[in-house]
Order: C-alpha cells, then structure tokens, then sequence
C-alpha cells in the first residue's frame, strides 16, 4: 500500500520520493532500471569535498529512469515540494541534459512524477 504524504506544506521532497519508489515498485522492470542520485543534503565540508572527488556534481536531479522512450534517451525527474524552487545550478544542468536527448521534468510531489513516468513510458 503506498503511504501518500500528507498534503501539507511540511512534506518533505524526501517523503515525496520515497513514495514514488514505492508506487515504481510495483513495476519491476521500470524499477529495476530507475536510479535515485543522491546530490542533496546537508553536508560538513570534508564530507562535501570527498563526495566532490567521487563524482557527485551540483545541480543533478534527483531520479533517473534509463529507459528511452519517444525521442528521448532516458527521463530525469526533480522532485520539488511546497514552494521550493530549481537552483541555479539545476537549472543549468536541466538546459544541458535536454540539450543532450534527455526529457527532464521538474514535479511538485510524487503523484505529479508518477504521472510524467506513465506518460513518458505510455503505461498504466
């Protein structure tokens, strides 16, 4: 059963991907190919620095599905809640991976990513 978060303002972007995780679960060979990248969060600067070296780059949103489908090569989905906002550094990289054959859609809460997910893969 797949635990809505309440629609309030204090829901967090985390609790909204965790529902979609757990609604993708459902679909296995969708899931099994939709990866969460873990770029946000609060982090001391050790840690940061050490992430940095590792590959972890600004602005990456927050799930990928690597599945091409239509004329796109793979869908990136942002989860945003309440009236949080891209960052500059998500919107420069939104405009280079669309440059780059990918659809990237900014979604406020998960059922608004679930909805793109359906549409994208044209299931139900």
């Amino acid at each position: 059963m797949i635990r809505h978060p309440a629609k309030t303002k204090n829901v967090s972007e985390s609790q909204h991907q965790k529902a979609f995780f757990e609604w993708l679960s459902h679909y296995p060979n969708i899931r099994s190919l939709t990866f969460a990248i873990p770029n946000g969060g609060r982090r001391d600067a050790r840690e940061a620095r050490n992430l940095k070296l590792q590959g972890v780059t600004a602005g990456v949103p927050d799930i990928f599905i690597a599945i091409p489908s239509k004329e796109f090569n793979g869908l990136f989905l942002e989860l945003k809640a309440g009236k949080n906002k891209t960052t500059k550094n998500q919107d420069i990289m939104i405009y280079k991976l669309r440059e780059n054959g990918y659809k990237v859609e900014v979604c406020y809460g998960w059922e608004e990513a679930k909805n793109v997910c359906v549409d994208y893969l044209d299931f139900n």
